[in-house]
């Protein structure tokens, strides 16, 4: 088991109004098999012995599934391992003497709670403003009862392997949550199960993330490029398409009526 000493610089903030700012760590001894939510374990317990505050961050699962373990780390969300959360981040991508920077992503949308705890709420909200199915579904049908074609299938289950953990927010320059939408717009509009608020979904979804504050998508890729279930961006133009056919078909709604 090999071991390594590093330095650590991990932004600090007692809460949302107050002023953060990087306070330094000496990380000496630990082990290029922990995680990297275990290292943080290991600085808590030593802080907490000496009598200091504990670094506050975000964990559940530690199983790279609920994505609320989030922080930017050297600069990119979730580390330097492509496709992995920084639950499933482990130490031995990092080398010995190495400086870490770690802090919270940033977004204003994403309020910092404290130190690297931010509050994603927003995205919650946005999920309520239409990403949801309100008929009832039943129990699993059979396989082949409900036909899907294959293509369909496949694009709803890369959509739905969205964990919601904001990387794509903290990565964007211009903090723009669409590809989170995108992804949970498109795998409900992929299947027949979605259909009832397809007319509504995207243009609600989309004016909720508006509301909240996040920014539009200008085609950087950053977003896809820091995704842990490497969402692809071809989902941001489907999102697209959805709100075009949403509006056009509200303006048809109303021009029928006005008709009458």
């Amino acid at each position: 088991m090999s071991e390594m000493n590093l330095v650590l610089h991990v932004w600090r903030q007692s809460g949302p109004q107050a002023e953060g700012r990087f306070v330094r760590y000496d990380a000496k001894g630990i082990s290029s098999h922990m995680s990297f939510l275990e290292m943080l374990d290991v600085i808590n317990e030593q802080l907490l012995e000496k009598g200091e505050e504990a670094i506050a961050f975000d964990h559940d699962c530690r199983e790279g599934i609920c994505g609320t373990c989030g922080m930017v780390i050297n600069g990119s969300a979730h580390g330097p391992q492509a496709a992995t959360t920084t639950c499933q981040l482990h130490m031995r991508q990092f080398r010995d003497g190495d400086e870490i920077w770690i802090e919270p992503w940033r977004a204003s949308a994403f309020p910092v709670v404290k130190d690297l705890v931010v509050d994603r709420g927003a995205f919650d909200r946005i999920i309520q403003a239409g990403g949801y199915v309100s008929v009832r579904t039943g129990s699993a049908p059979d396989a082949n009862g409900l036909p899907i074609a294959k293509t369909d299938a496949d694009l709803a289950m890369d959509a739905a392997a969205c964990i919601g953990c904001g990387a794509c927010v903290a990565a964007c320059p211009n903090a723009s949550a669409s590809l989170f939408v995108a992804a949970k717009v498109s795998h409900l509009a992929l299947l027949p199960q979605g259909e009832p608020e397809r007319a509504d979904r995207a243009r609600k979804m989309v004016g909720q993330m508006d509301v909240e504050g996040f920014g539009h998508c200008s085609n950087h890729g950053e977003c896809e490029a820091v995704c842990p279930k490497g969402i692809s961006t071809s989902f941001i133009a489907r999102l697209n398409r959805e709100v075009l056919t949403s509006m056009f078909g509200a303006r048809n709604s109303v021009a029928a009526r006005e008709r009458k």
